[in-house]
């Protein structure tokens, strides 16, 4: 058995940055591929949209899944299990005879395994790593940043040569590399007894993780899913669906740029360069934005910095959907890759700073799985869009109402949120202070 904090945690975190980077990596390479799908399946781009959101939205909605595995088996087993599931499923994909097969193999089976292999890799972080665990995160996420900046490069070369086909085939071999990363992962030794606030997940068997068995004990359903913050954690419900209607757009240029930029007379490879391009300013812009955000003045206000990002962030759209020169391609990349990457430092952040450490888990749960409809709605219903008009910036357009509107929506009603708790105890601190003076007074008159 490994101690916390020592030199395999070291091992583990490069596995885990690689785990990142192939399977975060993989769904922003999808709209490379996107008209050559097109003409194979003779699909709309209604339904060639169908792919990506069913890869996305399992790889959200599998959270719960992933735990009760992680639980049961430790996270080795669930990541190894997982990447064997990427590389069948990708393998099977470039048989498919319909888009439909591509659905169930690329879509359902290998987002399934990308689901397991991400969650369980972010799980074991929290057991490898106590004094260091913020660092050791931040070090995670570019391995990310890093597989967004390859793989559309990487994709777009593969096509050239062996085609979509040949590419996706490809795909699954380098997938299964995922159960060398889960193979690395062995059981850690039981640190002693933490503070609450120290631990991440609940107890998981095989010798994953120390003892968190107490937290959400009795529950039930509410350890993975928390609908009791959803009903009645004020908070919990603005920041819930805020973030579940923001993904409804935030998503969408991963899988339109490369297309919409093709179809203005930009060549593939130039296009498919945009992409690394947002991938390479997140390696340097991710850790920048998580050591700005740990500043004092952002202390307990990180709701309104994640606010002002998601914000940025769908007004950036506006410069792709107006201009379509490359320069102008080149300033929409460089304005969404950073405001992206404030996002993605912040969105578990925030969601562990809303609810507390002990509820997190089940509270993860729950807003994984709202946030997974909303990425399966979302890029159908701009291909269908795209269908009917035939016009692609729309989708931009679209894209920066759905953003712009809910990160007002999350500042404007954190905001009076915070007003009216602030008055109320404002009140309380008043009706006490009347209350002492009061009692001092009929101490003073009393009958002695």
């Amino acid at each position: 058995m490994e101690t916390p904090d020592g030199p395999w945690a070291w091992g583990v975190l490069t596995a885990v940055m690689l785990i990142h980077g192939l399977t975060l990596g993989f769904p922003s390479s999808i709209g490379v591929f996107y008209t050559d799908l097109q003409t194979s399946f003779q699909a709309s781009n209604t339904e060639v949209s169908w792919f990506p959101s069913i890869v996305m939205a399992v790889l959200h909605a599998g959270g719960p899944l992933c735990s009760i595995m992680v639980e049961k088996f430790g996270c080795r087993v669930t990541v190894m299990m997982g990447g064997l599931l990427c590389g069948m499923g990708m393998v099977a994909s470039s048989f498919s005879k319909s888009i439909i097969h591509l659905y169930l193999s690329a879509g359902l089976l290998a987002g399934l395994g990308l689901c397991f292999c991400f969650q369980s890799a972010v799980t074991v972080l929290g057991y490898y790593f106590i004094r260091r665990r913020t660092l050791a995160n931040a070090l995670a996420s570019t391995g990310a940043s890093i597989g967004m900046a390859l793989w559309p490069l990487a994709s777009q070369h593969l096509l050239e040569y062996v085609g979509w086909r040949g590419s996706f085939m490809i795909f699954g071999g380098v997938l299964l590399n995922c159960c060398v990363c889960g193979a690395i992962m062995r059981p850690v030794r039981a640190p002693k007894p933490a503070p609450e606030k120290e631990l991440l997940a609940p107890n998981v068997k095989n010798g994953i993780s120390s003892g968190g068995e107490e937290m959400e004990k009795g529950k039930g359903i509410q350890r993975y899913m928390a609908f009791d913050l959803l009903l009645h954690h004020r908070r919990y419900q603005i920041y819930t669906i805020g973030v579940t209607w923001m993904v409804l757009g935030f998503i969408l240029p991963l899988f339109y740029l490369v297309p919409y930029a093709t179809s203005s007379g930009i060549e593939e490879g130039t296009a498919a360069l945009l992409l690394s391009l947002i991938g390479f300013i997140n390696i340097f812009a991710r850790p920048i934005s998580g050591l700005v955000s740990q500043q004092r003045i952002f202390s307990g206000k990180l709701i309104y910095l994640f606010s002002v990002a998601v914000i940025l962030n769908g007004l950036s759209n506006l410069v792709c959907a107006a201009w379509v020169t490359f320069p102008a391609l080149l300033i929409y990349c460089a304005l969404y890759s950073i405001s992206m990457s404030v996002i993605a430092s912040l969105v578990f952040q925030v969601l562990m700073d809303t609810v507390g450490m002990k509820r997190f888990p089940g509270a993860f749960g729950l807003f994984t799985i709202l946030e997974s409809i909303t990425i399966l709605m979302g890029p159908p219903l701009a291909g269908l869009l795209v269908d009917i008009t035939g016009q692609y910036n729309l989708v931009f357009y679209a894209s920066a109402v759905a953003v712009t509107s809910s990160g007002i929506f999350m500042g404007l009603a954190s905001l009076a949120l915070d007003r009216k708790e602030a008055k109320a105890r404002k009140s309380n601190q008043e009706t006490a202070e009347n209350g002492d003076r009061e009692e001092q007074l009929d101490i003073k008159y009393s009958p002695s």
